[in-house]
Parts: C-alpha cells; structure tokens; sequence
C-alpha cells in the first residue's frame, strides 16, 4: 500500500502525505476525495470502510475512525484474514481478501456490505472499479452513489481526520496539524521506507542481499525512534498524537508476534527497546486503541495468507504481547 500525496477535490492546505512523482495524481480515480465542494459530501451512515484487522496499512484507518469518535458516522465490514482463492478459473491463481459472516474463530468478520454477496473483494472491485488488478484493502465505499470512493490507507486517514468533523464525537483531534506538516511529512517517508515497508522487504525477500537491505534498514528506523522516545512522548511532538504516531504504532505493535518470526527481523524485539515499548502501550491505551488490535487476526493473516512465508500455514503460540 504505497504513499501518496493529495486527492481529487483537496482544498489548499500544507501537504502531510509522502510526495510522489507529479505524473502519479493523474491516476484515475479510487483516489476521490469527500468535501463540500466535491460529489462525495460528508453524511453520516453514507460512507462504509472495508478492512481487515491483520492488515497494517487498514488498521490505521480503523485507529484515525476510533481516535475521531465517527464509529457512528462510518460503519465498518472486516474481512478475513485468511487470504483464499479469488477465482473459478483454476488457472487463475490469485489469492486474496474475502468476506466471511462471524464464525467463532472470527466474530469481527461480515458479509458484502453492498448487498450484492459477493464472497471475495475481487468480486466487490469487479462490480465497482472493473478493469483493476489490484484488490486491497482499505476500502472506502459510498453507499449513495454505489462507487469505491478511495483505496489508498494514507488519504482514507486524512479524510478521516479533515471530513467528518461536523459529525465526530471528538472534532477537536487533529491528527494532521498544519504547524506540523513538514516534520510528519519527513518522518512518515522514513518510516514508511525503513519500518512500514521494511518489514516486508525483508520478510519477502527472495535473496540473502535484499533481505540483508531490508533488515539493516528495519533496525536502523527502530533505532532512530527509539532515540526520539527516549526524549519525548510521540514522535512528532512531545504532547500531541499525530498520523505518525498512528503509522509506527500499527507496525510496532504486529512486530513481535508476527515481524520477528515470520519476516526474519529477528535481531531484537520490541520489548527490548525501553522507550519503544512503553510507547506502544501509550498509545495502545488510548481510548479505542486496544478494539482495533486483534492478535487472532493479525498471527493467521500473517501466517496463513503469506504461502513464500509459512507454507504450511502453522500459527505460532507467539507471546501474545
């Protein structure tokens, strides 16, 4: 789920995403943006998010939905975590995201939210983007016009930070100060670069000297933050919860349990770093954190769902951190 910088319909203001290339903002549109000025307006109970609870790059939406208090606004679908065949076709190959009803192994899980049954996200982008190959999550999804609205987790929390405010129970969270711009733009690139992706840099490497890259890289940003930590609260700030927060919380909290073993970036763990440690329990503790942290969820995507990892798809105890 790569990084990008502005939407469709983004009124002026400081740039928080990770630049990229001009050429890539002409895109075609899963990329929309929701604001007063554009076809998508804020409502409540239009919008609907698909995501997963393995998932990093989802997660950090649901976190931004929780910390903004729109869990009455926005509803959610979470799918499996078990990623499964896509297709009929036994020559297509494809595995990947699928809607299951609650079983008891996963009660979190839902059905289709457009209505239509359908058993697989493939089937989902199908019907509503035809023509993609790439059937991720997060989704978000407008009911009213029937249309994927934006898949890319790094503008969904944006909108979910700027456009809801009207209806957010907590309006006065900004998790994307303005003040802030240049250092959450900064630092999120680094920590994309070394932490976010580096982890599967190294955990799908298919040589010794990529996986080499990516490892030295992982620890390297670990390292880095937990330096910043050990002089102030969060990353950006010494008193406020920013995007970045929510970006490192999302890849520290998954790390022993499932980055350690399954990715190889087995040189330490994060509850050998003092300051990285104590924070994610910091933020782990804010108020609707801890729902949107599923261990369940995130072993069995983790380990079932990555065949060049765990090819026989045994779950680690782990150490339930």
């Amino acid at each position: 789920n790569a990084e990008y910088m502005g939407a469709t319909g983004q009124k002026p203001r400081p740039n928080l995403i990770s630049n990229i290339p001009p050429q890539s903002m002409a895109q075609p549109s899963l990329r929309n943006w929701i604001n007063s000025s554009s076809i998508y307006k804020p409502a409540v109970n239009r919008y609907h998010l698909i995501a997963s609870l393995g998932c990093p790059y989802a997660s950090r939406c649901l976190i931004v939905r929780t910390l903004k208090g729109l869990q009455d606004v926005i509803g959610v679908t979470i799918v499996s975590p078990i990623f499964a065949k896509t297709s009929l076709d036994p020559i297509d190959e494809h595995i990947g995201w699928w809607f299951s009803d609650p079983t008891p192994e996963f009660p979190e899980c839902s059905s289709d939210p457009s209505g239509n049954n359908f058993r697989t996200l493939r089937e989902f982008y199908d019907k509503f983007f035809p023509g993609t190959k790439r059937f991720s999550v997060p989704v978000l999804f407008d009911k009213e016009t029937l249309t994927i609205v934006n898949t890319e987790s790094a503008e969904i929390m944006r909108i979910l930070n700027d456009s809801f405010n009207e209806f957010a129970t907590n309006p006065q969270m900004d998790l994307f100060p303005p003040q802030l711009a240049d250092q959450i733009n900064e630092t999120n690139q680094w920590v994309y670069d070394g932490l976010n992706n580096g982890v599967y840099k190294a955990g799908l490497a298919k040589t010794q000297s990529d996986y080499d890259f990516g490892a030295k890289g992982v620890f390297e940003t670990l390292d880095r933050l937990e330096n910043i930590l050990s002089q102030q609260r969060y990353v950006i700030s010494p008193e406020q919860i920013t995007d970045t927060d929510i970006r490192v919380f999302v890849s520290l909290i998954r790390f022993d349990e499932a980055y350690f073993t399954a990715f190889r970036c087995n040189k330490r763990r994060i509850e050998d770093y003092p300051n990285l440690s104590n924070y994610t329990r910091d933020i782990y503790q804010h108020p609707g954190v801890a729902a949107t942290v599923n261990m369940n969820h995130i072993r069995n995507f983790f380990f079932k769902s990555f065949p060049s990892v765990s090819p026989f798809g045994i779950v680690p105890i782990g150490p339930n951190y």
